[in-house]
């Protein structure tokens, strides 16, 4: 059974998460460490719990989810993992980093390509790819059926969903992705997002106001 870590890092105030299992390793979802006190207090976290990092994950690679993808797998021997087709966004992130007056050091290339409906499994534990683009083109949200959550990036947010105006995104899709993937996951499902606090898809299928259940509702 996972145990959901998670830190809230950077400038832009991503959400880095840790997922542990009972044997103490952990997968790295999305990490955002930029500022050097960040760095420790993860760092810190990790050697005071014991923890064996296994995983480097991201839900997609705009530059708050990746500035410390280099950290984490140089000091871990860790390999990234993201989907193919975030492979642009990646190779654009140095570039997007001198844009936003935010340099760092550059993310390694994956050593791997994740696929819809690939499994990572974490001993007993599995999260489920569901490709959910939109806010980038290759944006992949982590599903836990056995413990009813996901890890969504910035797909979905609380009563908000993540902008469609970088290179590569796009509302139509994005509204699709949540429709046809995350609004499909029960109810209770909870949302673990790039930014803001948790939600359920429940409460989002009613009270989004970006992407109703139903698109032909308009909220006043």
């Amino acid at each position: 059974m996972f145990e959901i870590k998670y830190f809230t890092v950077n400038p832009l105030q991503e959400n880095t998460y840790v997922l542990i299992n009972d044997k103490k390793d952990c997968i790295i979802i999305d990490p955002g460490f930029y500022y050097q006190n960040e760095r420790e207090e993860f760092l810190q976290f990790i050697r005071e719990n014991g923890l064996k990092v296994v995983r480097l994950l991201n839900t997609h690679c705009h530059l708050d989810h990746i500035f410390a993808n280099s950290l984490v797998a140089k000091t871990f021997s860790v390999g990234l993992e993201i989907h193919r087709k975030d492979q642009v966004v990646l190779d654009r992130s140095p570039q997007s980093g001198i844009m936003y007056n935010l340099p760092f050091e550059p993310s390694p290339m994956p050593k791997s390509y994740l696929e819809e409906g690939d499994k990572v499994v974490l001993g007993d534990d599995v999260l489920e790819v569901l490709l959910t683009p939109g806010h980038s083109p290759g944006s992949i949200s982590f599903y836990c059926a056995a413990q009813q959550f996901v890890i969504a990036g910035d797909v979905l947010f609380r009563q908000s969903v993540g902008r469609s105006d970088f290179p590569g995104g796009n509302f139509d899709t994005l509204a699709r992705s949540i429709r046809e993937k995350l609004y499909n996951l029960p109810d209770e499902v909870v949302v673990y997002p790039g930014h803001g606090p948790s939600t359920t898809i429940g409460f989002e299928k009613e009270h989004n106001p970006f992407v109703p259940e139903d698109p032909n509702t308009r909220f006043a």
